[in-house]
């Protein structure tokens, strides 16, 4: 199901990579580890890189200096990197502590080593 997608758990729900989001509580789905608090911090970079992005398009849209439009898009690059590292940070955080939501497993370290290459 796409991000952001209405699903059966309600239909003011939204359905996102780690849960399913319900006015201000998430409820677990099986691919998303952390808190709330990790899970806001990984949001708000997200939505400043969304931002970032916006104003790469625009530049190069206005025809701006290539090295404005790649510093800004370098940005980009890092705010999305450290979004993806937090996820994972999060991950390796429950299996160390063994603290996973009721009713699920933790990640395995082949599937933490696969989606911590995935950010190389």
């Amino acid at each position: 199901m796409p991000i952001g997608a209405t699903t059966a758990v309600g239909p003011t729900s939204r359905i996102y990579p780690w849960g399913y989001y319900r006015g201000a509580t998430y409820e677990r789905a099986h691919t998303m580890v952390g808190d709330e608090d990790s899970i806001a911090l990984v949001l708000n970079r997200l939505r400043r890189a969304h931002g970032q992005l916006a104003g790469v398009i625009s530049m190069i849209e206005q025809g701006r200096d290539c090295k404005d439009v790649v510093t800004q898009l370098a940005a980009v690059s890092r705010a999305l990197d450290r979004a993806g590292f937090k996820i994972v940070a999060t991950g390796l955080r429950e299996c160390l502590t063994g603290e996973t939501p009721q009713g699920t497993e933790p990640m395995t370290e082949a599937e933490l080593e696969k989606i911590f290459l995935a950010l190389a």
